[in-house]
């Protein structure tokens, strides 16, 4: 039996952590992707700032399904001694917020440069973060993204196979993929399924990279969901809806055409929960 646990990057909705909680509660979704708050990144909170974001989760009974975190979103090339300070003190604060992931990246290749000339490096480098989270009981989620090391399936499948970690997993981005030119579904997806364990709603178009709603896209976010329910997937379906540019906004309000029309982030959430709810429904 599956089991769907719906998230969502509440800074897309509000800097104010308040209005994240308010707009998600109305949604009937209590758990939060935190990548940032009142406008400053996680990463960048002292641990007595995360104290008090704590009380205010709590006062609202809301959880934290991951951080969101920017770490191996760096260059190859660059030091990797502030990162991994960085990266040490995001392992404190996920046990203060008591959250069991933590989303990472595998660094930005140089442009023009064969990314496979840079494979031992990154592995080198995951190295080292794994070391660190050894015995933190946090599950480290290496994210799909353009222009990363772990930008195509079959990279991302290396990575996780070769480090063959009990706390590496992936989280699974369709967006991402489609914006690389790649197959989400299923190309994407039956390469990575042994090692996904999360998921990020995002849909996007393929001749273009828009983001667009679930559903409206390339992503075929209803045939990953559909997989996921018949293979007994248990786990967070977060939402990233990118939306506030949404172009096709105008067609979807009845047909009424609007132009230069751009959504506050609350209206974007609507229109990207509504979305991913349709195809609930429908699965």
């Amino acid at each position: 039996m599956s089991k769907f646990i719906l998230s969502a990057f509440g800074d897309e909705i509000s800097e104010n952590l308040m209005v994240q909680m308010d707009t998600l509660a109305k949604h009937d979704i209590n758990h939060i992707e935190i990548r940032s708050a009142y406008g400053k990144n996680i990463s960048n909170y002292t641990l007595c700032e995360i104290k008090e974001i704590k009380k205010q989760l709590d006062s609202r009974n809301f959880r934290i399904s991951a951080i969101g975190s920017p770490i191996g979103k760096i260059k190859i090339t660059d030091d990797m001694a502030p990162e991994l300070e960085k990266f040490k003190n995001l392992l404190e604060i996920a046990g203060i917020l008591e959250a069991d992931y933590i989303r990472i990246f595998s660094f930005f290749i140089p442009e023009g440069q064969d990314t496979s000339i840079y494979r031992d490096e990154v592995l080198a480098r995951y190295t080292k973060y794994l070391e660190i989270a050894k015995g933190s009981r946090i599950t480290l989620l290496h994210e799909n993204e353009k222009d990363i090391y772990g930008d195509t399936p079959e990279r991302c499948l290396d990575l996780l196979k070769t480090l063959n970690c009990p706390y590496l997993f992936a989280t699974f981005d369709p967006a991402n993929f489609i914006q690389c030119g790649i197959q989400a579904f299923p190309h994407a997806f039956d390469l990575l399924r042994p090692y996904i364990k999360y998921i990020h709603i995002k849909d996007a178009l393929m001749a273009s990279g828009e983001v667009v709603p679930a559903g409206a896209g390339d992503g075929k976010i209803k045939e990953v969901i559909s997989r996921l329910k018949n293979t007994g997937y248990e786990g967070f379906l977060s939402l990233e809806p990118h939306l506030a540019d949404f172009k096709g906004f105008s067609e979807l309000e009845n047909g009424n055409k609007v132009s230069n029309v751009k959504l506050d982030g609350v209206q974007a959430f609507g229109l990207a929960i509504n979305a991913l709810n349709k195809i609930l429904s429908e699965v």
